[in-house]
Protein backbone atom coordinates (compact mmCIF):
# COMPACT_ATOMS: atom_id res chain seq x y z
CA UNK A 1 0.00 0.00 0.00
CA UNK A 2 1.07 3.72 -1.19
CA UNK A 3 2.39 5.69 1.90
CA UNK A 4 0.52 8.46 0.62
CA UNK A 5 -2.78 6.12 0.17
CA UNK A 6 -5.62 7.66 2.58
CA UNK A 7 -5.81 4.18 4.06
CA UNK A 8 -2.26 4.55 5.20
CA UNK A 9 -2.72 7.96 6.55
CA UNK A 10 -5.48 6.82 8.33
CA UNK A 11 -3.45 4.17 9.85
CA UNK A 12 -0.20 6.22 10.94
CA UNK A 13 -2.57 8.90 12.17
CA UNK A 14 -4.66 6.67 14.45
CA UNK A 15 -1.12 4.95 16.17
CA UNK A 16 -0.37 8.52 16.75
CA UNK A 17 -3.95 9.27 17.87
CA UNK A 18 -3.79 5.97 20.19
CA UNK A 19 0.20 7.00 21.60
CA UNK A 20 -1.69 10.06 22.76
CA UNK A 21 -4.40 8.68 24.81
CA UNK A 22 -7.04 9.59 22.58
CA UNK A 23 -10.09 7.04 22.51
CA UNK A 24 -11.99 5.54 19.55
CA UNK A 25 -8.27 6.65 17.60
CA UNK A 26 -9.26 4.38 14.50
CA UNK A 27 -12.96 6.22 14.01
CA UNK A 28 -11.34 9.77 15.15
CA UNK A 29 -8.65 9.27 12.40
CA UNK A 30 -11.57 8.46 9.71
CA UNK A 31 -12.93 11.56 11.01
CA UNK A 32 -10.39 14.09 10.29
CA UNK A 33 -9.64 12.07 6.83
CA UNK A 34 -13.41 12.91 5.53
CA UNK A 35 -13.09 16.59 7.23
CA UNK A 36 -9.95 17.63 5.39
CA UNK A 37 -11.08 15.65 2.16
CA UNK A 38 -14.84 16.46 1.82
CA UNK A 39 -14.95 12.61 0.75
CA UNK A 40 -18.36 11.02 1.80
CA UNK A 41 -17.78 7.80 4.04
CA UNK A 42 -18.55 5.92 1.16
CA UNK A 43 -16.26 7.76 -1.43
CA UNK A 44 -13.66 6.82 0.89
CA UNK A 45 -14.13 3.18 1.63
CA UNK A 46 -13.75 3.24 -2.30
CA UNK A 47 -10.99 5.50 -2.49
CA UNK A 48 -9.06 4.16 0.29
CA UNK A 49 -5.94 2.38 -1.70
CA UNK A 50 -5.91 5.61 -3.87
CA UNK A 51 -3.50 8.12 -3.24
CA UNK A 52 -4.92 11.16 -1.70
CA UNK A 53 -4.48 14.39 -3.23
CA UNK A 54 -1.24 17.07 -1.77
CA UNK A 55 -3.88 19.19 -0.81
CA UNK A 56 -6.18 17.17 1.41
CA UNK A 57 -3.30 15.78 2.93
CA UNK A 58 -2.05 18.90 4.35
CA UNK A 59 -5.92 19.62 5.82
CA UNK A 60 -5.83 16.36 6.82
CA UNK A 61 -1.94 16.67 9.20
CA UNK A 62 -2.87 20.33 10.35
CA UNK A 63 -6.34 18.89 11.87
CA UNK A 64 -4.63 15.56 13.21
CA UNK A 65 -1.68 18.70 15.10
CA UNK A 66 -4.82 19.92 16.76
CA UNK A 67 -6.77 16.73 17.63
CA UNK A 68 -3.27 15.50 18.91
CA UNK A 69 -2.77 18.52 21.18
CA UNK A 70 -6.55 17.54 22.08
CA UNK A 71 -8.60 20.10 20.94
CA UNK A 72 -11.85 18.64 20.56
CA UNK A 73 -13.04 17.27 16.87
CA UNK A 74 -16.36 19.40 17.15
CA UNK A 75 -13.86 22.99 17.35
CA UNK A 76 -11.61 20.97 14.44
CA UNK A 77 -14.75 20.55 12.07
CA UNK A 78 -16.56 24.05 13.49
CA UNK A 79 -19.86 22.06 14.01
CA UNK A 80 -21.22 18.92 15.25
CA UNK A 81 -24.45 16.86 14.95
CA UNK A 82 -27.47 17.00 17.87
CA UNK A 83 -30.73 16.05 17.98
CA UNK A 84 -30.30 15.62 13.67
CA UNK A 85 -29.66 19.05 13.68
CA UNK A 86 -25.78 20.28 12.75
CA UNK A 87 -24.77 23.00 15.26
CA UNK A 88 -21.96 25.04 14.94
CA UNK A 89 -19.68 24.70 17.73
CA UNK A 90 -16.52 26.61 19.23
CA UNK A 91 -15.02 27.42 22.37
CA UNK A 92 -17.81 29.91 23.48
CA UNK A 93 -20.24 27.70 24.39
CA UNK A 94 -20.57 23.79 25.82
CA UNK A 95 -19.71 21.44 23.11
CA UNK A 96 -23.65 19.83 22.67
CA UNK A 97 -22.81 15.93 23.42
CA UNK A 98 -25.22 12.78 22.72
CA UNK A 99 -26.25 12.37 25.90
CA UNK A 100 -28.09 15.95 26.41
CA UNK A 101 -30.27 14.31 23.64
CA UNK A 102 -31.51 11.83 26.13
CA UNK A 103 -32.95 15.30 28.03
CA UNK A 104 -34.51 16.48 24.62
CA UNK A 105 -36.33 13.27 24.68
CA UNK A 106 -37.90 13.45 28.36
CA UNK A 107 -39.17 16.84 27.20
CA UNK A 108 -40.63 15.97 23.99
CA UNK A 109 -42.62 13.71 25.82
CA UNK A 110 -44.18 16.42 27.58
CA UNK A 111 -45.47 18.51 24.81
CA UNK A 112 -48.15 17.36 23.17
CA UNK A 113 -47.02 17.58 18.81
CA UNK A 114 -49.89 19.26 17.94
CA UNK A 115 -49.91 22.05 20.69
CA UNK A 116 -48.38 25.47 20.97
CA UNK A 117 -46.16 25.54 23.65
CA UNK A 118 -43.67 28.18 24.85
CA UNK A 119 -40.67 26.75 25.93
CA UNK A 120 -37.62 28.12 27.60
CA UNK A 121 -33.46 27.05 27.33
CA UNK A 122 -31.66 28.54 30.51
CA UNK A 123 -28.20 28.30 30.56
CA UNK A 124 -28.88 27.80 26.44
CA UNK A 125 -25.15 27.57 25.62
CA UNK A 126 -25.10 26.62 21.74
CA UNK A 127 -28.96 26.71 21.77
CA UNK A 128 -28.86 22.46 21.21
CA UNK A 129 -31.62 22.20 23.70
CA UNK A 130 -34.04 24.95 22.55
CA UNK A 131 -33.50 24.27 18.47
CA UNK A 132 -33.45 20.32 19.51
CA UNK A 133 -37.52 21.04 20.71
CA UNK A 134 -38.22 23.53 18.07
CA UNK A 135 -37.42 21.01 15.33
CA UNK A 136 -39.47 18.47 16.53
CA UNK A 137 -42.36 20.71 17.64
CA UNK A 138 -43.49 22.77 14.89
CA UNK A 139 -46.20 24.93 16.68
CA UNK A 140 -43.86 25.84 19.60
CA UNK A 141 -41.87 28.58 20.48
CA UNK A 142 -39.02 29.32 22.89
CA UNK A 143 -36.63 31.72 24.32
CA UNK A 144 -32.59 30.70 24.74
CA UNK A 145 -31.38 32.59 28.30
CA UNK A 146 -27.52 33.18 27.90
CA UNK A 147 -25.45 35.29 30.33
CA UNK A 148 -22.62 34.53 27.98
CA UNK A 149 -22.57 37.45 25.34
CA UNK A 150 -20.12 35.27 22.84
CA UNK A 151 -22.38 32.18 23.92
CA UNK A 152 -25.45 34.59 22.95
CA UNK A 153 -24.21 35.28 19.57
CA UNK A 154 -23.70 31.42 18.93
CA UNK A 155 -27.08 30.64 19.64
CA UNK A 156 -28.56 33.12 17.70
CA UNK A 157 -26.45 31.81 15.15
CA UNK A 158 -27.29 28.33 15.25
CA UNK A 159 -31.48 29.12 15.78
CA UNK A 160 -30.63 31.45 12.34
CA UNK A 161 -29.15 28.50 10.47
CA UNK A 162 -31.68 26.53 11.21
CA UNK A 163 -34.59 28.93 10.44
CA UNK A 164 -36.16 29.36 13.92
CA UNK A 165 -35.28 33.54 14.16
CA UNK A 166 -38.99 33.72 14.26
CA UNK A 167 -40.05 31.24 16.54
CA UNK A 168 -37.20 32.20 19.35
CA UNK A 169 -35.89 35.05 20.99
CA UNK A 170 -33.07 35.27 23.25
CA UNK A 171 -32.69 36.63 26.74
CA UNK A 172 -28.78 38.11 27.11
CA UNK A 173 -28.70 37.91 31.33
CA UNK A 174 -28.35 35.35 34.25
CA UNK A 175 -32.16 33.37 34.65
CA UNK A 176 -32.37 35.11 38.17
CA UNK A 177 -32.69 38.57 36.01
CA UNK A 178 -35.03 37.00 33.66
CA UNK A 179 -38.66 37.03 33.58
CA UNK A 180 -40.39 34.74 31.19
CA UNK A 181 -40.75 32.15 33.84
CA UNK A 182 -44.66 32.18 34.13
CA UNK A 183 -45.18 32.57 30.44
CA UNK A 184 -43.53 29.04 29.86
CA UNK A 185 -44.98 25.40 29.53
CA UNK A 186 -41.83 24.12 29.88
CA UNK A 187 -38.19 24.81 30.79
CA UNK A 188 -35.31 22.95 30.71
CA UNK A 189 -31.73 23.14 31.12
CA UNK A 190 -28.69 22.10 31.21
CA UNK A 191 -26.68 23.57 33.84
CA UNK A 192 -23.57 23.28 35.27
CA UNK A 193 -23.49 20.64 37.35
CA UNK A 194 -19.47 19.53 37.90
CA UNK A 195 -18.28 19.83 41.36
CA UNK A 196 -15.40 22.09 41.52
CA UNK A 197 -12.59 20.25 43.11
CA UNK A 198 -13.61 17.51 39.69
CA UNK A 199 -12.55 20.33 37.28
CA UNK A 200 -9.05 19.60 37.21
CA UNK A 201 -9.35 15.81 36.52
CA UNK A 202 -11.49 16.61 33.34
CA UNK A 203 -10.18 15.76 30.29
CA UNK A 204 -8.52 17.89 28.32
CA UNK A 205 -10.82 18.65 25.75
CA UNK A 206 -13.58 19.73 28.47
CA UNK A 207 -11.37 21.52 31.04
CA UNK A 208 -9.05 23.66 28.30
CA UNK A 209 -11.82 24.02 25.89
CA UNK A 210 -15.84 24.10 26.88
CA UNK A 211 -16.23 27.09 29.21
CA UNK A 212 -16.02 26.77 32.82
CA UNK A 213 -19.05 28.57 33.65
CA UNK A 214 -20.39 26.29 31.61
CA UNK A 215 -18.95 23.48 33.83
CA UNK A 216 -18.62 24.05 37.21
CA UNK A 217 -21.68 23.75 39.47
CA UNK A 218 -19.53 24.63 43.21
CA UNK A 219 -18.67 22.48 45.68
CA UNK A 220 -21.15 19.77 45.17
CA UNK A 221 -22.79 20.20 41.76
CA UNK A 222 -25.87 21.49 42.71
CA UNK A 223 -25.70 25.26 42.86
CA UNK A 224 -27.35 25.58 39.73
CA UNK A 225 -30.09 23.49 40.92
CA UNK A 226 -30.56 25.29 43.81
CA UNK A 227 -31.00 28.36 42.17
CA UNK A 228 -33.03 27.34 39.74
CA UNK A 229 -35.54 25.46 41.43
CA UNK A 230 -35.94 28.14 44.09
CA UNK A 231 -37.10 30.50 41.72
CA UNK A 232 -39.37 27.99 39.25
CA UNK A 233 -41.14 27.07 42.66
CA UNK A 234 -42.66 30.62 42.98
CA UNK A 235 -42.18 31.85 39.51
CA UNK A 236 -43.37 29.15 37.11
CA UNK A 237 -47.30 28.88 36.32
CA UNK A 238 -49.64 25.79 37.82
CA UNK A 239 -48.83 22.93 36.08
CA UNK A 240 -45.60 23.70 33.32
CA UNK A 241 -42.44 21.09 33.53
CA UNK A 242 -39.37 21.24 34.11
CA UNK A 243 -36.39 19.20 32.65
CA UNK A 244 -32.93 18.76 33.97
CA UNK A 245 -29.89 17.52 32.63
CA UNK A 246 -28.15 16.07 35.88
CA UNK A 247 -25.14 14.00 36.70
CA UNK A 248 -24.93 10.04 36.83
CA UNK A 249 -24.83 10.26 40.61
CA UNK A 250 -27.62 13.31 41.32
CA UNK A 251 -30.66 11.91 40.53
CA UNK A 252 -31.23 11.62 44.26
CA UNK A 253 -30.12 14.53 45.17
CA UNK A 254 -31.69 16.87 42.37
CA UNK A 255 -35.03 14.83 43.01
CA UNK A 256 -35.21 15.78 47.15
CA UNK A 257 -35.08 19.43 46.13
CA UNK A 258 -37.47 19.41 43.88
CA UNK A 259 -39.57 17.46 46.16
CA UNK A 260 -38.82 20.24 48.65
CA UNK A 261 -39.98 22.42 46.68
CA UNK A 262 -43.17 21.16 46.04
CA UNK A 263 -43.01 19.82 42.67
CA UNK A 264 -44.67 16.36 41.63
CA UNK A 265 -44.82 13.60 38.77
CA UNK A 266 -40.90 13.25 38.63
CA UNK A 267 -39.67 11.49 35.83
CA UNK A 268 -36.09 10.55 35.39
CA UNK A 269 -34.14 8.91 32.09
CA UNK A 270 -30.87 7.24 31.81
CA UNK A 271 -28.79 7.54 29.12
CA UNK A 272 -27.61 5.12 26.43
CA UNK A 273 -25.07 3.93 29.20
CA UNK A 274 -27.34 3.52 32.01
CA UNK A 275 -26.70 6.63 33.72
CA UNK A 276 -28.66 9.20 35.35
CA UNK A 277 -29.35 11.82 32.91
CA UNK A 278 -33.07 13.60 32.94
CA UNK A 279 -35.15 14.57 35.36
CA UNK A 280 -38.52 16.19 34.77
CA UNK A 281 -41.12 17.09 37.56
CA UNK A 282 -44.40 19.18 37.53
CA UNK A 283 -45.58 22.57 39.14
CA UNK A 284 -47.95 22.38 41.48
Amino acid sequence: MRSNAYASLIQRASKQLSKADIPDAVREARLLMLLASKLTPAELIARENDAADPHYIAAFESALQMRLKRRPLAHIAGQTEFYGLALKTDTRALIPRADSEIVVDLALGLLAAGAARHIADLGAGTGALLAAILAQRPLATGVAVEASPEAVLLARENLDLHEMTGRADIFQGSWSDWSGWSRCDLIISNPPYIRSDIIPELAPEVRDHDPIEALDGGPDGLDAYREIIAIAATAMTSGAHLVFEIGYDQKQAVSALLVEAGFVDLQHKQDLGGQDRAIAARKT
